[in-house]
């Protein structure tokens, strides 16, 4: 039977998210309109949380859903949010005491026979019941985030921020140990729209980053290149093709492909590639082309 729409969700999937733009050092606390918020840079999906009449959609940067995947959050969420409530954030795995993306591409009864738990962290908040925040500047919504999500919920919580900014260069400076990738700071005047690029900046310790790979373009002999997920997007990337070292390290490391798939690249259109099985990981840059894509620095050596 089809549920009836309620008057309080006001805003519903997908809709365009906010991406930091990078720059080369932390702002200060008049470097942005309003002054400046600052928050840990997480290693996790990106994800809109919407609770819609009777369940939750995890939106993905590309616009999936990922709640099937994630359905321990999925289950807290659609019991401590109320209809209408929408919430940007990253989802995040812990594993050992620090942020551990790559548990996030394991199956969630891996994940859970192994003692993984996910979190959502929360950053923003969209939309409450019956009306559009996105308008709000983030001191407003930040104040309706606190309201939404208040401290305790099993499964979901705040993301860790200041406005003080040398907190913000301390956190920078020792929680990479735990997996934290740098700092974003945010306009505190700014609205929720992708019109103001300027408004989320990001400060990350390297310019290489950790990628999953899931398969590779060539021959089962002789990769060309790589399919990956970088973190905080669930769309697979089709990297540079791989220097000669990089390449005959592949052949020694990956597995024995297991499927076939295809990936839409920028200016070569849909290509065909090899799949492999979970748990091999690479270093990446990403190329500041017109295209973006990324080049493998090296394959991570296994834990």
């Amino acid at each position: 039977m089809p549920v009836k729409p309620s008057p309080a969700v006001v805003l519903r999937p997908p809709v365009p998210v906010m991406r930091p733009r990078a720059v080369p050092s932390v702002p200060g606390p008049g470097g942005l309109p309003g002054g400046a918020q600052y928050s840990i840079k997480l290693d996790g999906f990106r994800a809109v949380a919407f609770r819609l009449e009777s369940r939750v959609v995890l939106q993905s940067r590309s616009g999936r859903d990922l709640a099937p995947e994630f359905p321990e959050v999925t289950a807290a969420l659609t019991e401590q949010l109320t209809p209408g409530a929408v919430l940007d954030g990253e989802l995040c795995a812990y594993r050992d005491g620090r942020l551990a993306f790559q548990e996030l591409l394991r199956s969630p009864a891996a994940r859970d026979r192994d003692g993984v738990p996910v979190y959502f962290i929360a950053f923003d908040a969209l939309a409450t019941p019956g009306r559009d925040l996105r308008s709000l500047p983030l001191r407003e919504r930040w104040d309706r985030l606190d309201e939404l999500l208040p401290p305790g919920v099993p499964g979901a919580q705040r993301v860790l921020a200041t406005t003080a900014y040398e907190t913000a260069l301390t956190w920078y400076r020792d929680m990479r140990t735990v997996g934290v990738e740098g700092v974003v700071a945010k306009a505190l005047d700014s609205p929720y729209s992708t019109a103001a690029a300027w408004a989320w900046q990001k400060v990350r310790h390297s310019d290489t980053r950790e990628a999953a790979v899931v398969g590779f373009t060539g021959t089962a002999v002789r990769a060309r290149a790589l399919v990956l997920v970088l973190p905080g997007d669930d769309a697979p990337v089709l990297s540079s093709p791989l220097t000669p070292p990089v390449r005959a390290r592949a052949q020694r490391v990956l597995p024995p492909p297991d499927g076939r798939g295809v990936i839409t690249a920028v200016g070569l259109g849909d290509v065909p590639y090899l799949t492999v099985p979970s748990g091999v990981f690479v270093e990446v840059r990403r190329l500041a082309t017109r295209h973006a894509t990324v080049s493998v620095v090296r394959f991570r050596e296994p834990d």
